[in-house]
């Protein structure tokens, strides 16, 4: 492939962008993200992993490997980015990719394998319809309405090439709320997609932050959803103080009686706390340091 390869993807992710926004900039990799309807976001790539130089027979210092222009296939580049978002959330990420010969999409959702179907660019269905039963039920479609229009795309259409293919997957997920932004069709190349996205005023890029960065908007995530006040505030002070005084008995009861289980649950339980409070009043005066910046 080169710089007019056909080759695209889009990463959808049903979560709004505040949420993927720290756990896309973990892939470092040049990425566009903008809102995609209720509850759903979308994240451009740039195209370079799948059409650039890779790494081939030869390269490296005393290694026997050395650079050459070998290109990875969009679809196994995509899966690997959907498995990273997925393993690092609680909100499914959907791919949908496409090259000149094939076009498809994977679906990966916490720690569970990944789901995925193929069409040949002529639209010849090429996967197992088991999946894409195993697709609606892990974006919680409608078993039968949504199920038979998802069966539609695994038979034989003579007029339906791979991207009306896609097209008829994205409308069903219509009815769970996606609604990509004017621009971003399945099967444009991946440099026109990218350069369509960043036209969008809504679009932001995801940049990579080092490591340092990442961990701290990663935790604000968590901290901004559900588990946030268990993990800071009131409530997470209360717990952190429980479990170190109920620790302590604990300890105390297994030096006594000589039973390291007891005394090992009861210092598992102190540190658990002790590292509560500290995380509580460390993130505190970070906040209050910068805060005075």
């Amino acid at each position: 492939m080169n710089a007019t390869s056909p080759a695209g993807a889009l990463l959808l992710c049903r979560a709004e962008p505040e949420a993927v926004r720290p756990v896309a900039t973990l892939l470092r990799e040049r990425m566009l993200l903008a809102p995609a309807g209720g509850r759903w976001s979308v994240l451009v790539p740039e195209g370079k992993p799948w059409r650039g130089p890779g790494r081939g027979p030869g390269s490296g210092v005393g290694t026997g490997f050395r650079v050459a222009d070998v290109t990875e296939p969009v679809d196994r580049v995509v899966s690997g980015w959907v498995t990273a978002l997925a393993v690092g959330s609680t909100w499914p990420v959907l791919a949908l990719w496409w090259d000149g010969d094939r076009a498809g999409y994977t679906l990966a959702a916490g720690f569970r394998r990944p789901v995925g179907y193929v069409w040949l660019a002529d639209g010849t269905p090429a996967g197992e319809d088991e999946a894409m039963r195993t697709f609606a039920e892990r974006l919680g479609l409608d078993p039968v309405l949504d199920v038979q229009a998802l069966e539609e795309l695994t038979r034989p259409d003579p007029d339906a090439d791979a991207r009306i293919r896609l097209r008829g997957l994205l409308a069903v997920l219509t009815r769970i709320g996606l609604v990509l932004p004017p621009g971003l069709d399945p099967d444009t190349p991946g440099d026109r997609l990218y350069a369509a996205a960043d036209d969008r005023p809504e679009a932001e890029p995801v940049a990579w932050t080092g490591w340092r960065g990442a961990v701290r908007a990663e935790l604000d995530a968590v901290e901004s959803s559900r588990l946030g006040p268990w993990m800071r505030g009131p409530r997470a002070r209360l717990l952190a103080g429980a479990q170190f005084a109920a620790g302590l008995p604990l300890v105390f009861r297994g030096i006594r009686r000589r039973g390291g289980g007891w005394a090992l649950a009861g210092a598992l339980l102190m540190a658990h706390g002790a590292l509560g409070l500290a995380y509580d009043r460390l993130r505190g005066t970070g906040e209050t340091a910068n805060g005075r910046e």
